[in-house]
């Protein structure tokens, strides 16, 4: 799943390509991709121009000329490509932004997970899971002492677990929580409610550390992530533990061993994070 450096990689790409592009149609495939606003709402945007391009956690937001607001979920396969000139339609296109230059920008997702909702300002609110995130690594108000106190709040939980919640942290998914916590130095399984200080400022530096490189690399590429200009990310060179299990860890040669958290698989060094 695109994580928050894919997702601002993605947003980037866009702004460079779309401002002031004047819509000629949109033409929605699959209706079940739309959360709100249906295909009709959509059709409405022809004559209207993409004006706003803004991200918060894994969300993409944008601002169009008539005040409404279309916020994308990629999920976990979802591209949103531009052409500058228009193509066949392909597998697992689901949506299309037809531009008057002949330019367009398709929506292809191939596990049809991702979620449009097309509504005015005040219908963000209503967008799930939207409202609810918490501060993103990278935002000023994010400290130790907020991640202090927002993992006071799950004692019972293990720490990646909590991680993973984006009600606490925004736009972490699972590459970069376990690179996160390798760097810092922490086991996944550790009690969420019993790191010592120092460990909380070690996994707030991780946590901007990583974020700030990975989209400084436009983001990691496996097998299904690119941004608008269907480019590929590089930080996927630069992962040290996340899918290494087995192999030596980088900086003590101990071998990569991998467990699950809360369901999710989760590769760490035994040496460098030790359990307590």
């Amino acid at each position: 799943m695109p994580e928050l450096p894919e997702v601002e990689t993605v947003r980037r790409s866009l702004l460079s390509l779309l401002p002031h592009k004047k819509i000629s149609e949109v033409e929605i495939f699959t209706p079940t991709l739309l959360a709100a606003g249906d295909a009709a709402a959509f059709a409405a945007l022809a004559g209207h121009e993409f004006t706003d391009f803004w991200r918060r956690g894994k969300y993409l937001l944008f601002g169009f000329d008539n005040a409404e607001r279309l916020v994308v979920h990629l999920r976990m396969t979802g591209k949103l490509l531009y052409h500058p000139v228009a193509e066949k339609r392909h597998k697992h296109d689901h949506a299309c932004f037809s531009f008057d230059d002949g330019s367009e920008l398709v929506y292809n997702d191939t596990r049809k997970f991702g979620r449009f909702w097309l509504t005015d300002e005040a219908g963000l609110a209503d967008v799930r899971g939207l409202s609810t995130l918490g501060l993103e690594p990278l935002d000023a108000e994010f400290s130790a002492a907020y991640l202090h106190a927002q993992l006071a709040r799950h004692p019972k939980a293990k720490l990646k677990a909590v991680l993973l919640d984006q009600t606490v942290v925004a736009g972490l998914g699972n590459i970069y929580a376990d690179e996160v916590l390798f760097r810092a130095g922490v086991h996944p399984e550790r009690s969420a409610a019993g790191l010592t200080p120092a460990e909380e400022k070690r996994l707030t530096a991780a946590m901007r550390e990583i974020l700030t490189e990975a989209i400084a690399s436009r983001g990691t590429t496996f097998r299904d992530y690119v941004d608008g200009n269907n480019q590929r990310g590089g930080y996927q060179e630069q992962l040290k533990v996340f899918q290494k299990q087995g192999e030596p860890c980088p900086d003590c040669g101990h071998i990569i061993e991998r467990i699950r958290v809360a369901g999710r698989s989760s590769c760490f060094c035994p040496h460098c994070q030790q359990a307590k």
